[in-house]
């Protein structure tokens, strides 16, 4: 028998204040969706982060690995300082 799962699990309660225009506006676009107002809450809230500009470090862990050594070193997160060391030597 499959466990009963509740569509509010997983779901934090939180209150937001919004103008009368807005209410009327999503409770008319509820009405048209057959959704609840808290649902077009939440597909807006998802917009909104999909939107969000990316920081500098997500984008830095974008190329994490993604490009080899031109050297042949594999051991820069071991060894970075000694090769910062040896890079900055022959400067």
């Amino acid at each position: 028998m499959m466990a009963d799962i509740c569509y509010h699990d997983g779901m934090i309660r939180t209150q937001v204040q919004l103008t009368a225009m807005q209410v009327r506006a999503l409770k008319a676009m509820a009405a048209e969706r057959d959704v609840s107002i808290s649902q077009l809450v939440r597909e807006g809230v998802d917009l909104v982060v999909a939107t969000l500009p990316e920081t500098a470090h997500q984008r830095a862990l974008t190329v994490v690995g993604r490009y080899p050594s031109d050297d042949g070193r594999n051991d820069v997160a071991r060894g970075h300082d000694n090769h910062l060391d040896t890079i900055f030597a022959d400067e």
